[in-house]
């Protein structure tokens, strides 16, 4: 929901820092990987219940992660690097959760476990959407230039984030965050439902 008011704010910048990144020869494809070593920090961070270190970390992978579209668009956009930049994403959602359960597994096992299963409706919602819409010939730059039709919904990257923030922020709040946000999630994922039935029927 907040993605494409994010985009007004962070793109001038990241604009600015891929253009230098792009000009001494940096490939987005090298931003995408390179955001995996503070994901899996991150990760690590989290299951010592170092959440100070964790939240740093996780900033540092989002960075990374809207640098990488800014440096393709000063070199060039692949369809590989959109590839690798949406299974980059999912795979760093996930392990962030997976951080949070090794944390402490009696109290987050559960919450982690039923986010995860969100994170899942609302990935295969979109990449389900996206793949019809190509079928279709369909587009849209509402969040910027992508290889692919980004859909909108409730939870986006941007909410995600702020939940990320959120729960290292108050990890003993873990448990409720995370199934409030995995509410807004189903609905995220109900109204991407309707939405493709009312723009992919047949009849």
């Amino acid at each position: 929901m907040l993605d494409a008011a994010m985009r007004t704010i962070i793109d001038p910048p990241l604009d600015r820092l891929g253009a230098l990144l792009a000009r001494i020869g940096v490939s987005a494809d090298c931003v995408t990987l390179f955001a995996l070593i503070p994901g899996a920090g991150a990760v690590w961070a989290l299951a010592h219940q170092a959440y100070g270190l964790a939240l740093a970390l996780i900033l540092v992978n989002r960075l990374c992660d809207g640098l990488d579209g800014a440096v393709a668009r000063h070199s060039r956009l692949t369809d590989f690097g959109g590839y690798l930049d949406i299974v980059s994403d999912f795979i760093f959602y996930a392990a962030v959760l997976l951080g949070f359960l090794l944390a402490d597994p009696d109290a987050n096992a559960i919450a982690a476990a039923a986010l995860m299963v969100s994170f899942f409706g609302t990935g295969s919602s979109f990449l389900a959407f996206a793949t019809i819409a190509a079928k279709r010939g369909l587009s849209t730059e509402a969040r910027g230039a992508k290889s692919f039709y980004y859909m909108g919904g409730l939870a986006e990257g941007t909410e995600t984030i702020l939940f990320f923030i959120l729960a290292c922020l108050a990890p003993q709040h873990f448990q409720w965050l995370a199934y409030g946000f995995a509410a807004i999630c189903w609905i995220t994922i109900a109204g991407r439902a309707l939405q493709a039935r009312a723009l992919f029927r047949d009849d």
